[in-house]
């Protein structure tokens, strides 16, 4: 594997680039054989023509960075190919409207949705096969993992879920010793450092430096405050500057204005969904159509947030306050449906609209849970520096079955680099996670 190593982007890049022009030639075989010639204007010519294609490849390449589609050898194939052809559809969606604007009319759609299944089945035979080629020259790293003062199976399960990439072939805890670790490091294509004191931490670091081996690092909380500092220069002395003051009021007005506009939108396209949603859930047990539930939002305060109901009535009754699990009994026929789809979430839209929550920010726990995950975790708190969202960080890089510890870590990582362009990349984000199972699915009887 060592040997192909130095070429790994490089051989990245030719993924990416032979799929971005097998994809933008299918497109400009179907612009200049089909839709050019029935544009009534006037037909493009040459450099209109090459403007077109360079837009909608652009488009491509806006749409497959955004959701993933170059990460070969990062994603799961299934997760790569999905993301691909999410791309791939977002793309011809606004590509058709592009060109309905262009001739100020709607053209037969029968070409495009012809040119998409050709580009589905490019991209399936590509990916296949590209990821063949990639697997044999990138065979799973043989890894090491220390593991830290935390329980680490989360991890472990997580990473032997890529067996393709990654193969933890040893565990060994960082209170075995230094120079016990280090000749045991030597064994490893690569090394995983888990959640222990910073000193041996760093002296692990080091070595892996030292000596040229890969290292993983779960990040602690501080490790995430600090690298989202500002750099300072003090005379001749570096300096990290930590406001800790979470947004900025200008950042807040924004933020606001944002979240207005975006509700308002949202409950305009949304109207059709609530009312076929709500004659569901009447009509499955006659019980009422929305769920109310206190839940935190910025500095601790408490607000009631609405949703679809998914469970039967009176679902605390039997055993109190919980998340719910995997195949929990609870959950109505319907309520599956809107649980992994996030449908359920619906009625937030009115939270937002009212200043409750934001369309963006960290997920809103129960009071009740909160205080119980606070005492093991004091730091949970620290999500609360700006308000609840409807979509996050954590709901797009995690699932919601995401261990507390992670969460934090993921919402914190939000606060500490927010911007009005991180919050539109996560709302592009959200619709790829709506039909993925793991982002949706329960949690687990260790976990809870």
């Amino acid at each position: 594997m060592k040997s192909y190593e130095k070429y790994k982007r490089l051989i990245k890049l030719l993924f990416s680039a032979v799929t971005l022009i097998l994809l933008v030639g299918v497109y400009g075989c179907v612009w200049i054989g089909y839709y050019n010639k029935e544009v009534l204007q006037a037909p493009f010519f040459r450099r209109g023509n090459w403007l077109v294609i360079v837009l909608y490849g652009a488009l491509l390449i806006f749409f497959l960075q955004m959701y993933g589609g170059f990460k070969v050898g990062y994603l799961k194939r299934g997760n790569l190919l999905y993301s691909q052809i999410l791309s791939v559809l977002f793309t011809n969606i606004f590509t058709y409207f592009q060109i309905a604007i262009i001739d100020k009319r709607f053209l037969n759609p029968v070409p495009m949705v012809i040119m998409t299944i050709a580009e589905f089945i490019v991209i399936l035979l590509w990916t296949w096969l590209f990821q063949l080629a990639y697997g044999k020259l990138f065979p799973p790293r043989k890894m090491l993992l220390i593991s830290g003062e935390r329980s680490d199976y989360h991890l472990l399960e997580k990473i032997n879920a890529r067996d393709d990439k990654y193969e933890i072939c040893k565990v060994v805890n960082y209170r075995r010793g230094i120079d016990k670790l280090k000749a045991e490091i030597q064994k490893y294509d690569a090394v995983i450092i888990g959640d222990m004191p910073s000193h041996d931490r760093n002296v692990l670091l080091k070595y892996c430096y030292e000596t040229s081996i890969r290292s993983y690092s779960v990040p602690k909380i501080s490790d995430i405050l600090l690298r989202s500092s500002n750099e300072l220069n003090l005379f001749d002395s570096p300096l990290l500057l930590s406001r800790n003051i979470g947004l900025t009021m200008e950042q807040q007005w924004v933020k606001r204005a944002m979240d207005i506009s975006l509700s308002l939108a949202g409950l305009i396209i949304a109207f059709p969904f609530f009312a076929v949603i709500a004659a569901s859930i009447k009509l499955t047990d006659g019980g009422p159509v929305f769920y109310k539930q206190t839940r935190l939002t910025k500095n601790g305060a408490k607000f009631e947030i609405y949703k679809f109901r998914t469970m039967i009535q009176d679902a605390e009754k039997i055993g109190g306050p919980q998340l719910a699990s995997e195949r929990d009994p609870r959950i109505l026929p319907v309520g599956r449906l809107l649980r992994a789809t996030r449908m359920d979430e619906l009625p937030q839209l009115l939270n937002i609209l009212k200043g409750d929550m934001s369309v963006v920010g960290p997920r809103p726990e129960r009071p009740e849970l909160a205080a119980e995950i606070e005492k093991e975790i004091p730091e949970f708190q620290y999500r609360l520096k700006v308000k609840a969202g409807l979509t996050g960080y954590a709901q797009v890089y995690g699932k919601y079955n995401t261990t507390s510890y992670d969460k934090l870590k993921l919402d914190l990582t939000y606060i500490r680099n927010y911007s009005v362009l991180l919050d539109f990349k996560l709302i592009f984000m959200t619709p790829k996670i709506l039909f993925i199972k793991e982002s949706t699915e329960g949690v687990t009887p260790e976990q809870k």
